[in-house]
């Protein structure tokens, strides 16, 4: 055997080959997978996480939980399950076996039949087509759930994984059939009727249903909020009708692609994570780019001057030409004007300038609503049985103590789980800490927390080489960490803040 070639776990590995809490990479039968001891029970699974397959060995594990260092999805060991979003699907496991000092990966186990929930619940309508919505529903057939399952979206496209909007898939490295969260058949096999394009009209609370555009009703006996956001539409003076493209959708970054191809230079208004993804993805293929935004730094009020100072840097080594302190005042044809005298050509224009969360049916409802919906620490609105998640939902945040509202992608699919338990009887507080990735070229940011103000940044390693932490704190707390090149410390200090308690 050479170094090169993966050990064979079906052939049996020493028993001191593997010490306690430890992984062992290998094959099963030609499937990567991992040996893990815990004591003397050991555990056979995949070697990869089912969200974008990052190699798990490479993660943390915490008792019987196995964290993945690329987006924090999280398994359970014993059983392969996958229990946290963003990966939605299980790992594959195999038998183990002691036999004379030695351990066997045997037979592949063959998942059992889910328990039916006891849970009194009939007729879940679940109102937004996100991840929040899919990451729901999941869950509640995953649980058990076997009564009416019905999601209500106003997208024309099934689920997808909305990071890539503006990542891969418009930098052209992933192609559109990689993009739906479940193929069309998942829905069928897991009787959710869902129905796109479909827009609800209205709540009645009292009556317990949702009315759709075309006056039909749905009773419900639990609903799910998960409207999401929508794109702040820029006016900028004298832009024709649709000249200036906003990211929201599957359908808005198609759009994009289609005006790139036949572009070579396009201005991006906004330096949001949004706007320098669009960014990274249009000189990905080719364009000339422009950033133009107010700030004096990129992402100063998230970051701080500091990682927003190399993130500007990281961007104008791959050619991005920034204006800041400056905004666009008129666009003529493909001439952009700036405050500041500056006058851009551009073929393509994009605007990343934030969103605003979708509450007019909560409002309309006559649900407690505070810059957001206003939920409880089960995620349940002012109104019994029904529940918000995702980027509406403004929640008593334990970990820092204020009610807070965050739009990232994992927190939205991880609140549609928690409140798809809640709605089956099991009283789970949402407690996790918010966490959220970046891609910019082949540089990866893993935020962790919530910092909305700071009165120090303390920075470990270096940002230049690209191996660093940096922590965000108010007074002896620590609220957030951004790390880069550093995979298990954002694991690390994930799990530090979510055991950590707002004092008071």
């Amino acid at each position: 055997m050479t170094d090169s070639t993966p050990l064979d776990l079906k052939a049996g590995v020493p028993l001191e080959h593997i010490a306690d809490g430890a992984m062992l990479s290998g094959q099963i039968d030609g499937d990567d997978a991992l040996l893990l001891r815990q004591g003397d029970a050991f555990y056979a699974i995949g070697a990869q996480c089912t969200h974008y397959h990052a190699a798990l060995a490479d993660g943390l594990i915490c008792g019987h939980v196995l964290h993945c260092p690329m987006h924090h999805s999280q398994f359970d060991i014993r059983d392969g399950s996958a229990l946290c979003a963003p990966a939605l699907d299980d790992l594959p496991t195999w038998r183990t076996e002691q036999v004379g000092g030695r351990v066997f990966a045997r037979e592949r186990i063959v998942a059992a039949p889910r328990s039916r929930s006891n849970a009194p619940l009939d007729n879940v309508v679940i109102v937004g087509g996100g991840g929040a919505g899919l990451a729901a529903a999941e869950k509640l057939r995953r649980e058990g759930y076997e009564g009416r399952l019905t999601m209500l979206s106003a997208d024309v496209d099934p689920p997808y994984d909305r990071p890539n909007l503006s990542k891969d898939f418009l930098a052209g490295t992933a192609e559109a059939d990689w993009m739906p969260l479940k193929p069309d058949e998942w829905y069928r096999e897991q009787r959710i009727d869902l129905r796109l394009n479909t827009r609800v009209e209205a709540i009645d609370v009292a009556a317990r249903q949702v009315r759709v555009a075309g006056g039909q009703g749905l009773t419900f006996g639990a609903l799910l909020l998960a409207t999401g956001a929508d794109a702040v539409q820029l006016a900028v003076p004298g832009a024709a009708a649709g000249q200036v493209l906003s990211l929201r959708n599957f359908a808005d970054s198609r759009a994009i692609v289609t005006r790139a191809a036949s572009a070579h230079s396009a201005l991006v208004i906004g330096a949001s994570f949004i706007g320098l993804e669009v960014a990274a993805s249009l000189r990905g293929r080719g364009l000339e780019v422009h950033v133009v935004a107010p700030d004096a730094v990129p992402m100063l009020r998230v970051l701080g001057p500091e990682v927003g100072e190399f993130v500007r840097e990281l961007h104008a080594s791959h050619g991005v030409t920034f204006h800041l302190s400056t905004t666009v005042t008129r666009v003529d044809g493909k001439r952009a004007s700036l405050a500041d005298g500056t006058v851009i050509e551009a073929d393509l224009i994009v605007a990343g300038v934030g969103v605003r969360p979708s509450i007019v049916l909560a409002e309309q409802a006559g649900l407690a609503v505070d810059r957001g919906v206003s939920v409880d620490a089960y995620l349940q609105t002012s109104a019994p049985g029904i529940f918000a998640a995702g980027d509406i939902a403004r929640w008593p945040d334990s970990h820092s103590g204020e009610r807070i509202r965050v739009e990232h992608w994992a927190l939205a699919q991880r609140q549609g789980q928690v409140a798809a338990l809640n709605m089956l009887g099991r009283r789970q507080p949402f407690d996790i800490s918010p966490f959220f990735w970046s891609q910019h070229y082949d540089v990866a940011i893993q935020y962790v927390g919530h910092a909305e103000r700071w009165d120090a940044i303390e920075i470990d390693g270096s940002l230049s080489a690209r191996d660093c932490s940096v922590a965000y704190r108010q007074g002896d707390r620590e609220l957030a960490v951004v790390t880069i090149g550093r995979d298990l410390a954002s694991l690390r200090a994930e799990r530090e803040l979510e055991t950590s308690v707002a004092p008071g």
